[in-house]
């Protein structure tokens, strides 16, 4: 028999896979070839050969070879595309809510922090205008303390002029109303430990020898040189302003100023007569018993060892353990007011078992010193008022310095630092509010995308498995795909 041989599709095979077949058998019959073996590459010599559609074609595997899975999955996968797409869409929605309702948020929240914000701001405003208020003398407090004020100095000034027989009385009239509002301010806020001070006891003395011991010479004296030394130049030394608002300043002028005013009444305005019945002590003294300088020292001595030894029993001992904890005395006061100056640097340097004693002698010193032009103020009542005057002028001095420089200047801070307040919750409201917005916004994004779900694709191996191509290319095989079902491309 002729040989022969069984043509093949041109898609199913190339011409570089058909092999020549021998024409004879060994039985004399011809043979028909098996089927060529697949090939997914075209050899070199057959590369020009084929037509564009026999390209197209041979990517796919012969229709023998596909298997139900192939058809599943290309009819499964425009389903696929628009589920993705419809989650997309979704996912889309769900963020821009979530962007929206994190903005609106972010404005609640910030519009809360502004109000606490401006809430603060009034409330620093409030403070500075009840501040401003108090400098107006609203209060009725200062209100009574201004008009006690003004009315103690014209009433004063009166008395000494016309009326100086009766300067004991006024002073004694207003020592029981300061005295006792006195006490309950300072203890109430725990500064009653100045009330055993020199110059009110130098006051209690003055009352003795006033109502009690008018013929005691030796009291007169002490009470003198030491309201003329002591307490007269404690004005400057405490700084007492006369800042007629202020009910404590006043009284605190009135402790130290009012003892010197009342004994120039007494020693130098009061009729002879007058005065030798109702002092009899301070007549003898300027006409008979003459003193001079040692001899008033030291009778005033008496009396401020007395005082010093009983506060340092009284005070310094048996407070010990208050004055430790933060209760103020005037020795805590001055250490702490002086401690820049020359005085309060030698102080400080040393041992704090020898601070208080030093501290002793320099108050007893610095009082011996205030005492030695007191035989010029007995005797020469010009140089007394003079020296009244002075003193006088000094507290009007800072009166004058506390309103321009102390209360003026402390208005002046608050201010600014209400000013700076304001700018300070300004720039935090809008930072704060930004940076809650940019994180609410980035978080939402964040949660809202990692929730798509994502293209579960066959791998590679698998597809290779199932379609029996061993290497096409992910591209390839979706262009291939799409010219079968004739689905639209999608972009990777």
């Amino acid at each position: 028999m002729g040989d022969f041989s069984i043509p093949l599709l041109p898609s199913a095979t190339s011409p570089s896979s058909v092999p020549e077949r021998d024409n004879e058998s060994s039985d004399g019959c011809s043979s028909i070839p098996s089927s060529p073996p697949l090939s997914r590459s075209h050899s070199s010599a057959s590369s020009s050969a084929p037509t564009q559609e026999s390209d197209d074609w041979e990517i796919f595997p012969p229709l023998d070879k596909l298997t139900i899975f192939d058809y599943l999955d290309q009819l499964a996968l425009p389903q696929r595309l628009e589920i993705i797409n419809r989650t997309y869409l979704v996912q889309k929605d769900k963020v821009k809510r979530g962007f929206q309702q994190t903005k609106a948020k972010a404005i609640l929240k910030t519009d809360f922090e502004l109000e606490k914000y401006r809430e603060k701001y009034n409330r620093g405003l409030d403070r500075v205008l009840e501040r401003w208020n108090d400098t107006k003398v609203v209060s009725t407090r200062e209100k009574i303390s201004f008009v006690v004020g003004v009315s103690n100095v014209f009433i004063t000034g009166y008395l000494i002029g016309g009326y100086p027989e009766w300067m004991h009385i006024w002073y004694s009239m207003q020592l029981l109303y300061f005295m006792p509002i006195r006490y309950y301010t300072y203890h109430k806020v725990g500064y009653h430990y100045f009330l055993a001070d020199l110059c009110y006891f130098v006051n209690v003395m003055l009352l003795l020898a006033i109502w009690v011991f008018p013929n005691s010479r030796r009291l007169i004296i002490s009470v003198y040189c030491l309201s003329y030394g002591n307490n007269a130049w404690a004005i400057a030394m405490w700084r007492n302003s006369m800042v007629f608002h202020s009910l404590d300043k006043v009284t605190s002028l009135f402790i130290h100023i009012m003892p010197p005013v009342v004994l120039h009444c007494i020693v130098h305005l009061l009729d002879p007569v007058y005065q030798k019945q109702r002092f009899p002590a301070i007549s003898r003294i300027k006409t008979t018993e003459l003193y001079g300088l040692g001899e008033m020292i030291i009778w005033a001595t008496v009396p401020y060892l007395f005082w010093q030894i009983s506060y340092h029993i009284l005070i310094s001992v048996r407070r010990r353990e208050k004055i430790a904890a933060g209760r103020p005395t005037s020795f805590t006061w001055l250490k702490k007011s002086y401690r820049n100056t020359a005085i309060g640097k030698v102080v400080h340097q040393l041992p704090s078992a020898l601070q208080e004693p030093a501290f002793m002698f320099i108050q007893y010193s610095y009082a011996v010193a205030t005492m030695l032009p007191c035989p010029f103020w007995f005797y020469h009542h010009k140089l007394s008022a003079v020296f009244i005057a002075v003193v006088g002028w000094w507290s009007v001095y800072n009166g004058a310095t506390y309103y321009i420089d102390v209360f003026g200047k402390r208005f002046q801070k608050e201010l600014e630092q209400l000013k700076r307040d304001a700018a300070k919750w300004q720039n935090a409201a809008t930072q704060y509010s930004e940076a809650q917005l940019n994180q609410g916004t980035e978080h939402q994004m964040s949660g809202s995308m990692d929730s798509i779900p994502k293209l579960n694709l066959l791998s590679t191996n698998q597809q290779a498995k199932t379609t029996g191509i061993e290497a096409i290319g992910p591209a390839q095989e979706m262009k291939g795909r799409n010219a079968i079902t004739g689905s639209l491309p999608v972009d990777t």
